[in-house]
This record gives C-alpha cells, sequence and structure tokens, in this order.
C-alpha cells in the first residue's frame, strides 16, 4: 500500500462520519428551509386572506355609502319632480280660475256684481272711502288707512286658497 492509500483507508471512518453529518446537516438546512418557506406562505396566505378582507369590508362600506347617497338623490329628484308637477297644477288651477273670473265681464250680471262687491268694499274700507273700478275686474276700495281690493283677479286667487286642504288632495290622487 501506498501512503496515499493508507491515509485514505484511515481517513475512511473520519470522511464517513464528515460525509454523513454533511448529509444531516443539509437535510436540517433543507428541512428548515421548507419549514420556514411553508410558514412564510402561511403568513403571506393569512396576510392576504386579511388584505382581502378589509378590501372586502371597505368595498362594501364604500358601496353601501354611495347606495346610501344614489337613493338620497333618487328620492330628492323624486321629490323635486312631485313638487314641481304640483307646482305646476297649482299654477294651471289658478289660470283657469282667473280666466273664469274675466270672463264674469263678459256676463250679464255683471253690472249688479260691480254694485254688491262696491258696497261691500266701501263697507270695509268706511266711509271716506274712494272705489275705482279695477282693470282686470272688479272694484277697489282706498280710504286714508286702508285698501279693499275686490278685483276679480285678487277675488279668483283668494278662493283657490281657501279650499286649502281641497287642493291639496289633488295632489293625492
Amino acid at each position: 500500500m501506498t501512503a496515499t492509500t493508507d491515509a485514505v483507508t484511515a481517513l475512511a471512518p473520519v470522511s464517513g462520519w464528515l460525509l454523513r453529518d454533511a448529509r444531516e446537516e443539509a437535510e436540517r438546512v433543507v428541512a428548515e428551509a421548507r419549514a420556514e418557506a411553508v410558514a412564510t406562505l402561511d403568513r403571506a396566505r393569512a396576510e392576504a386572506e386579511r388584505a382581502v378582507a378589509l378590501a372586502v369590508a371597505a368595498g362594501q362600506a364604500e358601496g353601501a355609502q354611495f347606495a346610501a347617497a344614489e337613493r338620497a338623490r333618487g328620492h330628492e329628484q323624486a321629490r323635486s319632480v312631485l313638487l314641481s308637477a304640483r307646482r305646476e297644477a297649482y299654477d294651471e288651477l289658478c289660470g283657469e280660475v282667473l280666466a273664469a273670473a274675466a270672463r264674469l265681464r263678459d256676463e250679464p250680471g255683471y253690472q249688479r256684481l260691480i254694485g254688491r262687491l262696491a258696497t261691500m268694499a266701501a263697507n270695509a274700507a268706511g266711509p271716506e272711502a274712494a272705489i275705482t273700478v279695477a282693470p282686470g275686474g272688479g272694484v277697489v276700495a282706498r280710504s286714508p288707512h286702508v285698501i279693499v281690493d275686490c278685483s276679480l283677479p285678487r277675488l279668483a286667487l283668494l278662493a283657490v286658497e281657501a279650499l286649502g286642504y281641497q287642493v291639496r288632495e289633488l295632489w293625492a290622487s
């Protein structure tokens, strides 16, 4: 045998032990690396699930706020349309009543109506009242302290106002 062969033979148990130890160490390092990789993946999955849950919750909250705002905007628009329609109907009613009052001037009993309105206005305004015929029909009485408007347009609008609740019932139907 040669010295090299003797040395290799003599070192064989140490070499085997070192090789075995290196394999065990490598297996341990690989096992630890795998365990660390699994733990890292588990943490990453958990963090991703938390992030997704937070994003879903935030999205739902934002969606709920958006939906509430849209509902409120829709209610406000509906209310605006309803109020606009009511105003239009009320204005149309007033227009029709004013037109009907204006047509009274062409009726045969109009002069008798003027006489009655003049008497009522004078009684309300007092003995010093000056009675004038209103441009749209009817009369106006003026005294130093009082003006009594018995013009046909004014009386027609007062009649609509006097309907009060009955006019509001038109909106409910």
